[in-house]
């Protein structure tokens, strides 16, 4: 399923004018790809919020209309503000369902790790979001990883990863992704409330630095 995001072309360039489209709450952006010619266009800002807040997030596959066309396209590139973090400009690109994309898909961890809680430790997420390579109709929204049977010192690498069908793992097969780790039982040692007395006559040495 996609998401339909009314654009208009024929936005003016320059930054003066880029400024002038995000003071009216709508932000400059480019649609390219499979060969046309770039069309420079303004969105909604609110629109484009809308439709990139369901599961799949940045990921979504979205139906991108323009000038009564309409096309299959994804976010390629989302450049922010460097302070207020807002969004400045958005790259889509067109896309063909049919052929095989590269994404960043965000991990869930499911589950209860009993085993590791009760020796004291944690399970510590390594990567936030797993590359793979996948159809558009195949996109998943995340990957979810079951922990519940770790125990400490345990490692869930990519090779053992489980992905939904017509998706593939991209990466060195041995990089960790979730580890299970032991918790710190033992505390710092206070510091000394006095300090050893020197010899008559004697400063006390100084700390080094």
């Amino acid at each position: 399923m996609s998401t339909t995001l009314i654009v208009k072309s024929g936005r003016p360039e320059g930054s003066g004018a880029a400024r002038r489209l995000r003071r009216e709450e709508k932000i400059p952006a480019v649609l390219y790809g499979l060969g046309m010619t770039p069309v420079s266009v303004a969105v909604d800002r609110r629109d484009l919020r809308a439709a990139l807040s369901g599961p799949a997030g940045i990921n979504t596959i979205l139906t991108i209309e323009v000038d009564g066309n309409s096309y299959p396209a994804v976010v390629k590139d989302m450049q922010r503000h460097p302070v207020r973090r807002t969004v400045a400009h958005v790259d889509f690109l067109r896309i063909d369902m049919s052929e095989e994309l590269t994404i960043a898909v965000p991990v869930r961890l499911v589950g209860e790790a009993k085993a590791v809680l009760a020796e004291g430790g944690l399970v510590d997420p390594s990567e936030d979001t797993i590359d793979i390579a996948t159809t558009p109709a195949n996109m998943p929204s995340e990957i979810s990883i079951d922990i519940s049977g770790m125990h400490v010192g345990d490692v869930i690498r990519l090779s053992q990863i489980a992905l939904p069908a017509g998706c593939r793992a991209l990466g060195d097969p041995d990089l960790a992704i979730v580890t299970a780790i032991a918790g710190s039982r033992v505390e710092a040692p206070a510091a000394a409330a006095t300090t050893e007395a020197a010899p008559a006559g004697e400063a006390a040495p100084k700390p080094e630095a």
